[in-house]
């Protein structure tokens, strides 16, 4: 509910027993203003209701693909198949937070929501805090089952996995903050066209012999910090759709 309320006027003269309606039509709507303000969610209530209305079968999907990749890797857990289901692994999970985050658009319900007394740019923080809680979660778990069922390095967490991860997420927020309404199929072909780039860096033994630990750091590093500046964005400019 907004924090405002609409005060009965009129310009017409007015004998006494008007203005005693008048006046206690005011008073009303002070009352009602006042009795609803008791009635306001807490922002842990907030976030239990967001969490409620998130569909979760993104997150099973998620879940899925994660089991689905760890039980093949370990079947299979030559380098050639590890590099190449690691990055498409990577790319396919950021893709499934794409209807979750898009749904605002997709349903054209931004008017509605910026109405309420949660704002539109409150929703989507606690969108993306509840999927970045759940997603760190699910992939600590996956990390921690690939390095110790198939001993994958640090560093092929990070050049393998995470880093084309950091990547498919800032092309999902740069295009979803943008001022153009992107649809989720460009979305999802723009994140199916950097997995087909990344496929052929991995596959480039020159070039990906070539980059070092501290490289890998530097580059998810900036990749990090991109990230953050373009969730910032999609959070500040979210009342601008």
């Amino acid at each position: 509910m907004k924090k405002n309320f609409r005060i009965f006027k009129t310009d017409k003269p007015v004998n006494q027993n008007e203005e005693k309606i008048v006046d206690t039509v005011n008073k009303s709507i002070e009352i009602f203003y006042l009795k609803e303000q008791e009635k306001i969610l807490t922002y842990r209530e907030f976030l239990w209701i967001q969490f409620r209305i998130t569909q979760k079968r993104w997150w099973l999907f998620q879940t899925l693909l994660l089991a689905g990749i760890g039980m093949i890797l370990s079947s299979y857990p030559e380098e050639f198949y590890v590099q190449r289901g690691l990055g498409i692994t990577s790319v396919l999970f950021v893709i499934l937070i794409i209807p979750e985050l898009w749904k605002n658009k997709s349903n054209q319900c931004m008017e509605i929501e910026s109405a309420s007394y949660y704002s539109l740019r409150q929703i989507y923080s606690a969108r993306i805090f509840l999927f970045g809680l759940v997603d760190v979660i699910l992939l600590t778990a996956f990390c921690l089952f690939l390095h110790g069922r198939l001993h994958i390095t640090l560093l092929a967490l990070l050049s393998q996995f995470l880093f084309p991860a950091v990547v498919t997420a800032c092309i999902c927020f740069g295009m979803l903050c943008g001022k153009k309404n992107t649809s989720e199929t460009n979305s999802i072909a723009f994140c199916i066209l950097w997995s087909v780039v990344w496929w052929s860096v991995i596959t480039n033994e020159k070039i990906y012999t070539l980059i070092k630990l501290p490289v890998w750091i530097f580059l998810i590093g900036i990749g990090f910090v991109i990230l953050g500046n373009l969730v910032y964005r999609t959070i500040h400019d979210s009342i601008k759709y």
